[in-house]
């Protein structure tokens, strides 16, 4: 086991055998290459092994046989890894909570079985108000892992801004595709906490390096903003003129269909998310940056993030890429 130090002293640095759950996704492509990074060795869980074939990191990771619904492929994918990054979210499906919840207990249960050191999975910010199926979902993940018997490291982030990110890419299409004017629910003028993906992966790689913490964090980056003032500084950074009108009386699910349909995007996982920005999602506590964040690292600002999220580069999800970055596998 290799030895590192930082400004704070001695410090383990633990290089795993780590079992991504998700790689092939938005969160899971670029923290596979960050965790190659680190000198990790991954496993990426997939349906199908050609599925790995358009990342390029693809020669540099073991494939799993994965199928969140079969628990004979779970445990085979669970044996002899050490750890387990779990990045499964099912939102387009109308019955996501349940499956959700049923996929996370039978993960629990193998990592349980076959003696995984930790899970980490990344979840939602937790409003303290009446939750959406969205966020009532995530908080029900986490909960089954953090009951489990495998300690379990739970990171809590709210939008996530990054090129590809379904949150962002929702957000560049209505502010390109709206011309001139931008309506916006009055009930939107929430307060919002968005994380660079860079600051995302930084955590993930961090919660599996050093001392296990059994516990969620909430993650957030320096900017707290409502949602107007998100929309208008995109368009500030993408060279949009746009003004932003109030409007009343319109319901969660009326603005969910107009988004995706505007979007192009699936109107159950819009949906969702247009219902979630009815509450603040701001962090309640900062603990993470004292208990994963290295003591050097700098949280990315909103407009730096969305400035980098709009690049014309396609190295996203490369080795040497900005994570921000578009990338040629991005699905959104």
């Amino acid at each position: 086991m290799d030895e590192t130090t930082n400004e704070q002293g001695p410090a383990t640095a633990r290089r795993r055998r780590v079992l991504v759950t998700g790689a092939t996704g938005y969160v899971g492509s670029r923290l596979v290459p960050a965790l190659l990074a680190e000198g990790h060795e991954v496993v990426a869980a997939t349906r199908s092994a050609s599925s790995l074939e358009d990342y390029p990191w693809s020669d540099r990771v073991d494939a799993a046989e994965f199928d969140i619904a079969d628990e004979d492929k779970i445990a085979a994918a669970v044996e002899s890894v050490d750890a387990v990054v779990y990045l499964v979210h099912s939102m387009a499906d109308e019955d996501f909570v349940r499956k959700d919840r049923e996929a996370a207990e039978r993960v629990a249960r193998a990592c349980e079985k076959a003696g995984v050191e930790q899970v980490v999975y990344l979840s939602g910010l937790v409003p303290d108000a009446e939750l959406t199926d969205h966020l009532r979902s995530r908080l029900e993940v986490e909960e089954v892992f953090l009951d489990s018997s495998v300690p379990a490291t739970v990171l809590r982030a709210a939008m996530v801004i990054g090129s590809g990110s379904t949150s962002f890419e929702l957000l560049r299409r209505l502010s390109r595709r709206v011309p001139l004017v931008t309506p916006v629910p009055s009930w939107m003028r929430r307060s919002l906490q968005p994380v660079s993906i860079d600051d995302v992966v930084h955590l993930l790689v961090r919660a599996l390096q050093g001392e296990v913490h059994d516990r969620h964090y909430d993650v957030g980056g320096d900017d707290v903003l409502t949602y107007p003032e998100l929309l208008a500084l995109f368009a500030e950074v993408d060279g949009l003129r746009r003004r932003r009108v109030l409007v009343p009386g319109l319901s969660a699910r009326t603005v969910g269909w107009a988004c995706a349909r505007i979007s192009g995007m699936d109107i159950t996982t819009v949906s969702a998310l247009v219902e979630s920005l009815g509450e603040d999602m701001v962090c309640g506590e900062d603990d993470v940056r004292r208990d994963l964040a290295d003591p050097d690292h700098r949280f990315v600002s909103v407009r730096e993030a969305l400035q980098r999220s709009v690049s014309e580069s396609t190295d996203g999800g490369t080795l040497e890429g900005d994570t921000h970055a578009p990338a040629p596998t991005d699905s959104v």
